[in-house]
């Protein structure tokens, strides 16, 4: 049985991204990462610095710490890194996971296809913007995006300045069809607790909408905060 590198595993939470943006839910945190952004708010899960904390579990055993942590009180599982799609043998846990009819979101930047996406009820592809030092490669986006139901998947984007806002822009006309989110950037992360972290990010919100609202390219697009840092600043496992 194919065993898969996971970080951590915590909740019940909410889901502070994306289209599932406020869902109460478990998180299982994979290890490993094809990218390495320049801002990542997860860096861990691939710079090495927590690699004493991977475990290698079967999807059994993943539901076990699930269901340990938190008994009967969920029914939907975001699987989180990283970048999960990484793994090919995710595909026991998701099948399992649609036996006890859990829901399951992913987030990945969609350089990788795995068929068990077409089994995630919610798949986020997160291409990223030219503030990460990562370059897209639309010919593999395109590839994973043709895989799956255009019905359970979106496309979001972070955005830190006017040059991501811009690239944003690009994505979203390419694939005018696809459900598009804009995101705040954070690019606060110098420790657990940032002073006024709150504040400082509805800054960067309301900039970021009014942006938005002033383009008539985007008038078919939802723009977010990132939620749970609204609440809990740069905390790990929350």
């Amino acid at each position: 049985m194919m065993k898969i590198p996971v970080l951590e595993i915590f909740g019940p939470t909410f889901q502070g991204e994306g289209a599932v943006i406020g869902r109460k839910t478990m998180f299982v945190r994979t290890a490993g990462c094809d990218y390495s952004c320049s801002w990542c708010d997860s860096a861990f899960t691939w710079d090495g610095s927590q690699k004493e904390n991977i475990k290698m579990m079967t999807a059994d055993d993943i539901f076990y710490s699930l269901d340990r942590t938190a008994p009967g009180n969920y029914n939907h599982v975001t699987i989180s890194g990283g970048n999960p799609a990484l793994l090919k043998n995710l595909s026991e846990f998701v099948e399992k996971a649609k036996s006890r009819n859990i829901k399951l979101a992913v987030e990945t930047q969609g350089t990788v296809y795995q068929d068990w996406l077409k089994d995630i009820d919610d798949v986020t592809i997160s291409p990223k913007p030219p503030s990460s030092g990562m370059d897209t490669d639309f010919n593999k986006l395109e590839l994973i995006m043709n895989e799956l139901n255009q019905n359970h998947f979106n496309l979001k984007v972070v955005v830190f300045d006017d040059t991501d806002f811009e690239y944003a822009k690009t994505v979203h006309q390419r694939y005018p069809d696809t459900d598009f989110y804009l995101q705040i950037g954070n690019p606060y992360l110098d420790g657990e607790h940032i002073e006024n972290h709150t504040a400082k990010l509805m800054a960067r919100y309301e900039w970021l909408v009014e942006k938005t609202m002033a383009d008539t390219a985007m008038n078919n697009v939802r723009v977010l905060p990132q939620l749970h840092t609204l609440l809990w600043s740069n905390k790990q496992g929350v």
